[in-house]
């Protein structure tokens, strides 16, 4: 492994490097809350930040794009995208989990030629959390309060520096020319750091997730699933803000030739009542908590068994934004409950 230094000083003249090298995002204030957005200089950027609003999966597969333009007569399609190069700055590692979870989503056959395209042209610096951001998070029970790859670089802060972790060729050549080799004392305090952040990450479930998995097996039929849907007011909050919910509807746009036109396609949500919907009417999750109970399933159990891999990251963003209070960590404990399955 390669690690380097980067001096706090020296903070706002590499932010320049990298804004010269491609669009540059990262985490600003807004009001009381946070967002991805351009930066301009160090003053937008806030290191110290909860999860933001929407996550970064914004930037790699749009709430609206267009797809293609199209014609009947001759019969042909034409790309409408003009992909750019993007830095994604200071990811929290649970995001950075997330879009390891779109990767595998997305990379699944048939790919996915836009996502796949956006995701070449990024390249990702991530920042490890040094504490909780907040009681909504779970972050340590689902494992991803600390580094699992899928970054270029990840920053830790030292005390009057950041070490870097350089994971990757593209991340390696934003380093050139600002950032020395970390010594021997500056992996010693990297170990210090993080020997201490072990002493203020707690598990928030009751189990561990082997046994969560168990209960999603089991519990399908549960009263937990009635309790929250009795409660739930169908918003769709939870899964608009979710970094692992790619779930979409496609819609053409014809011109009044009749000969050509446009396809976009949009964020969707299996929250909403229409979702399930098929011809002739029916509908297959009609109830909330039907409804409620597959965004669970869609996180704990069904990826699990397709892909090997939880799709809830433990950012939190669904409790911290349901207008109902309904709580992703007490929903998971109750069902780990049933039976004494802790």
């Amino acid at each position: 492994m390669k690690y380097t230094i980067l001096k706090k000083a020296n903070l706002s003249d590499w932010l320049s490097h990298l804004k010269s090298k491609a669009k540059l995002y990262g985490p600003k204030r807004k009001e009381n809350l946070f967002v991805f957005g351009p930066l301009k200089d160090a003053q937008d950027l806030c290191l110290d930040y909860i999860p933001t609003i929407i996550p970064v999966k914004k930037y790699y597969y749009p709430q609206k794009e267009k797809l293609f333009k199209f014609s009947s007569q001759p019969f042909k399609t034409t790309p409408t995208e003009k992909f750019e190069d993007v830095v994604l700055f200071a990811l929290h590692t649970c995001d950075i989990a997330g879009v390891q979870c779109m990767d595998v989503v997305f990379g699944d056959s048939p790919e996915d030629p836009n996502y796949l395209n956006r995701k070449e042209r990024t390249i990702v610096i991530g920042i490890e959390c040094l504490k909780p951001c907040d009681k909504y998070a779970n972050c340590t029970s689902m494992g991803n309060h600390v580094p699992h790859g899928g970054y270029d670089l990840m920053i830790v802060d030292i005390g009057d520096k950041f070490i870097i972790h350089i994971n990757s060729e593209k991340g390696e050549k934003l380093t050139t020319g600002y950032m020395k080799e970390a010594t021997d004392q500056d992996m010693e305090q990297l170990e210090r750091v993080r020997e201490a952040k072990k002493k203020v990450f707690k598990e928030e479930f009751i189990g561990p997730l082997t046994k969560v998995y168990e209960a999603f097996e089991k519990y399908f039929s549960s009263a937990v699933w009635k309790d929250v849907g009795r409660r739930c007011i169908a918003c769709g909050n939870c899964t608009q803000v979710c970094p692992t919910c790619y779930c979409f509807d496609t819609k053409d746009e014809v011109e009044l030739s009749l000969n050509e036109g446009t396809r976009s396609r949009f964020w969707n949500s299996c929250q909403m009542e229409d979702f399930a919907k098929v011809a002739g009417g029916e509908d297959f999750r009609k109830g909330r908590d039907g409804r409620q109970r597959h965004r669970y399933y869609r996180k704990f159990k069904y990826p699990v068994d397709r892909y090997n891999r939880y799709f809830c990251i433990g950012c939190g963003r669904c409790t911290r934004t349901c207008m109902a209070g309904i709580s992703l960590i007490e929903t998971v404990n109750s069902l780990i409950s049933e039976e004494g399955l802790q």
